[in-house]
């Protein structure tokens, strides 16, 4: 596979998993793709040295970085795949503490278990990155359990490869 080929596979795969025209904006043409030496599929999506998005073997989807939520918030409207949670709980999010469902103020209705998504506060800014535990239907009207499982916070520390 060439790099346009590679180029347009993970822009679809962005506007599929994240909204149309996400693949624009996240990925640009000057974008690094990597790709694994042993099956010579894409892994890695960096700009400017930094990484944006992983893409997962087993479901073919992004996992993304905090870079690559930034990019997206500040860029995208509407906004897919995002919950906002109350301000006095932030600062454990942005630590990695997960989310619970009793703290969200607001979701996107379209989040389906599994699926990537974008924490922020109620300001809109990023605080972390993690996977839905419930739908989004579930995470308004529940008071207990996990809403998303975080696995990065802004103020988690370096991201690893």
């Amino acid at each position: 596979m060439n790099n346009d080929e590679a180029l347009l596979r993970i822009r679809k795969t962005a506007d599929y998993q994240f909204g149309r025209g996400v693949g624009d904006v996240l990925f640009p043409d000057d974008v690094e793709i990597c790709f694994s030496k042993q099956t010579n599929r894409i892994r890695h999506v960096f700009l400017d040295g930094v990484l944006l998005a992983t893409l997962r073997p087993n479901d073919g989807m992004f996992s993304l970085t905090l870079r690559g939520a930034q990019r997206i918030v500040a860029n995208v409207k509407p906004l897919r795949q995002w919950v906002k949670v109350q301000k006095d709980v932030a600062k454990f999010i942005e630590m990695g503490k997960n989310v619970f469902a009793k703290h969200v103020i607001d979701i996107d209705y379209d989040i389906r278990p599994k699926e990537e998504v974008i924490v922020l506060d109620e300001d809109g800014k990023v605080l972390a990155i993690g996977r839905a535990a419930l739908s989004g239907e579930e995470m308004k009207a529940f008071k207990h359990g996990v809403a998303v499982r975080v696995r990065r916070g802004v103020n988690q520390g370096a991201e690893k490869v």
